[in-house]
């Protein structure tokens, strides 16, 4: 059983990234008091009964979004099983309704991979630009971003990390392999040798892996993701919260006790760093309570092309999210190249996001 306390803390940051009202998720937190699959007051139920109205109010995205909070941060029975059902068709009632994303599913070598996807087409190959959460968060929760990449001259594909959500396979130290799976798999729709990745967290550390020994990556955007020091440092490792324990350990399918030693090899080496020939964009917290800070420092030292941002937060920096995914939008641009006018207008938009962010802090 989760610990609801912790529950809590840690949703803020994803219920932020779907554009939940604080007050609103504040308050509904506020009746939680409980894990206990179906009792009244427990985590799933009162998520659940919320995501209930708004679908029946037709505002299934809305839904989807509550659902999701149910499930989380993973599936561990059969309530929150079935919020993950309902958050995946409340969603896709949500984009058939509002058209331009398409349903993939792949079957691959050790599981089926669910992917939501834009701008497929045989006619016109755009570069792709491929989206993946971390160990926590589900596909749903950033395929809306789909509806925006038209404009900006991409495809998309929005997936998740092994083990996460609709994705059957197992979290482990080959993991990386799913990338290139994912590009032969739609080759023939995109221009997939010019794939850029937007991959938060955990999957950040899949894609540089694989950038490594995939040519077909071009360029990577990620957030607080893990280098080096996580996986080896056995004393930050004590100090790590239990849900990020408890989810890896679900995930790669060890106990929780052997979590440390099992990811211990999944370090990037300081040559693996210098040998990625990919620009990289990171955004780094520096209150992050999962990624230590010196990993950050190790890409600044080994990196051949990298541009780093920091912000006063905590992991995946939660209080700057619409100023961080202008950044991280405005860094793929930049790695592509062309399409100046939405650059322009990325930049400008940043730069508004910034200096409100700058001023507020000197008038605090």
């Amino acid at each position: 059983m989760n610990d609801v306390e912790e529950l809590k803390q840690y949703v803020g940051a994803h219920a932020r990234a779907q554009s939940l009202p604080p007050g609103h998720f504040e308050k509904l937190l506020g009746r939680i008091h409980t894990d206990d699959e179906g009792a009244a007051g427990s985590w799933t139920r009162e998520w659940c009964e919320v995501g209930e109205r708004l679908e029946g109010a037709g505002r299934y995205l809305e839904a989807c979004r509550h659902f999701n909070m149910a499930r989380f941060p993973y599936v561990d029975g059969p309530a929150r099983g079935a919020a993950l059902e309902r958050c995946v068709n409340a969603f896709d009632r949500w984009r058939k309704e509002t058209g331009g994303i398409d349903r993939l599913d792949l079957d691959l070598p050790g599981g089926r991979v669910g992917c939501w996807t834009s701008g497929l087409s045989r006619h016109e190959r755009r570069p792709l630009l491929v989206f993946m959460g971390g160990i926590v968060s589900i596909k749903e929760q950033w395929a809306p971003l789909l509806t925006r990449l038209d404009r900006l001259g991409f495809a998309g594909l929005v997936t998740e990390l092994p083990g996460v959500g609709e994705n059957t396979l197992t979290y482990g130290a080959d993991s990386r392999h799913l990338l290139p799976q994912l590009l032969d798999a739609v080759a023939d729709v995109a221009d997939v040798a010019r794939t850029y990745c937007i991959t938060l967290s955990f999957s950040g550390h899949l894609a540089m892996r694989a950038a490594l020994e995939e040519p077909r990556i071009r360029g990577i955007m990620t957030v607080g993701a893990p280098v080096h020091d996580f996986f080896t440092d056995r004393a930050w490792q004590a100090r790590l919260p239990r849900i990020t324990v408890d989810t890896l350990a679900h995930l790669t399918g060890v106990p929780d006790a052997d979590v440390g030693e099992h990811i211990r090899d999944w370090a990037l080496s300081d040559r693996q760093l210098a040998e990625l020939c990919v620009p990289l964009a990171y955004a780094a917290s520096t209150r992050d309570e999962i990624i230590p800070a010196e990993d950050p420092r190790r890409l600044r030292r080994h990196v051949r092309d990298l541009r780093i941002v920091e912000y006063d937060d905590v992991h995946g920096a939660p209080h700057h999210l619409p100023e961080m995914q202008l950044w991280g939008f405005l860094s793929v641009l930049r790695m592509k190249g062309g399409h100046y006018l939405p650059r322009t207008v990325l930049r400008y938009a940043h730069l508004a996001h910034r200096t409100r962010r700058r001023l507020a802090t000197r008038r605090a």
